[in-house]
């Protein structure tokens, strides 16, 4: 079923509520789970949530991905030091996905099932450092003088979403191996959390890493394909589909950087000289979007629900993404796929935060 949102009426309505003085709103409860990055996009979506005034960010779980989880721990906890949020917990989680082996055998997987639009392979196209104190080069500014909680991220999303059980609003923006095996440690987890956002998959546009697969989702199959079909209350797919839609220019770029603050001097350090070598260049700002529709839900303007699964077969299909307009395999559940966003909205509301 396709749904249209009309944004400026729930807007209104919004707004008249909140005029009522015995109306008071909760904050939402958000728990990240990322591949971090810095700035785009994990690291731009994590500050976003972290500055957005209507959202309670519970924690930062890492996970292997676009960088090793030792790499995305120190990324993590640098960003919020820049932006004075220390108080947020960061926590450390799996260093590989759950085939066994996947490293080992990569090469051969990529000249078998073929290479999409990207060659981009994350964190397998570099060494693995020993620790988040020992990588290539330091994080921007220097490594981080906070340090990650000694639980693991597995163990911390457990114990956060029965901490705050039907409240918790889990951002997946990484490969899903932390919540899979959460899912299967404590399985009880799955009714108490409010809802999950992915941004993962390609749903009816190719994928990126492979002709076949986006980039999240292939990079552990096995884990995406547990924790999508797991029975949540609600799931949201942020995949290909509306990412690829929405391009960083240098009209943006320049937006963020005329604040002057340490995260537009961050923007500065590590965007400026790729705009001064290619002023036409555009990226994609993926994770962001799906920071952005939690903290303002009005901009969606459409999504169809469909059942959603993951091909975790090892073969050319290995790591697409479904979505099935009619019931689906069995053990298959319903997601609501995003495919459009009230465009100038978002960046307004990126640059905002991220200023």
């Amino acid at each position: 079923m396709k749904f249209k949102f009309k944004s400026h009426v729930v807007v209104v309505l919004l707004l008249l509520l909140a005029l009522g003085s015995s109306v008071v709103f909760a904050k939402e409860k958000v728990l990240i789970d990322a591949d971090m990055v810095q700035l785009f996009d994990d690291g731009a979506a994590m500050i976003m949530l972290a500055n957005a005034p209507n959202v309670e960010l519970l924690g930062v779980c890492t996970v292997a991905g676009n960088t090793w989880v030792q790499e995305g721990t120190a990324y993590a906890l640098r960003q919020l030091e820049i932006i004075g949020r220390t108080d947020i917990p960061v926590a450390i989680g799996a260093q590989y996905p759950l085939r066994a082996g996947r490293g080992e055998t990569l090469a051969l997987e990529r000249e078998l099932f073929g290479i999409g639009p990207s060659s981009y392979i994350g964190s397998w196209s570099r060494p693995e450092p020993e620790s988040y104190l020992q990588l290539q080069s330091p994080p921007y500014g220097g490594y981080p003088v906070t340090q990650p909680v000694e639980q693991s991220a597995v163990d911390f999303i457990i114990d956060t979403v029965r901490a705050n059980p039907g409240e918790v609003t889990i951002l997946a923006i990484g490969p899903c191996t932390n919540i899979a095996l959460a899912i299967r440690k404590d399985p009880g987890i799955v009714p108490l959390v409010k809802r999950i956002v992915y941004m993962g998959g390609a749903i009816d546009v190719p994928g990126n890493t492979t002709p076949a697969a986006e980039f999240n989702w292939w990079y552990d199959p096995e884990a995406a394909k547990m924790t999508v079909r797991a029975p949540w209350a609600e799931q949201l797919v942020v995949g290909l589909d509306v990412c690829e839609k929405t391009h960083f220019t240098i009209d943006e770029y320049h937006r963020l950087i005329a604040s002057g603050t340490e995260v537009a001097k961050m923007f500065e350090a590590l965007y400026g000289p790729r705009f001064e070598a290619d002023p036409k260049r555009t990226s994609y700002v993926w994770d962001t979007i799906a920071a952005a529709v939690i903290i303002d839900p009005t901009l969606i303007t459409e999504v169809e629900t469909r059942w959603i699964d993951v091909n975790d077969e090892f073969g050319l299909d290995y790591g697409r993404s479904l979505g099935y307009k009619i019931q689906g395999p069995a053990g298959t559940q319903k997601a609501d796929i995003l495919f459009t966003i009230d465009e100038a909205r978002f960046w307004d509301l990126m640059v905002d935060l991220l200023k």
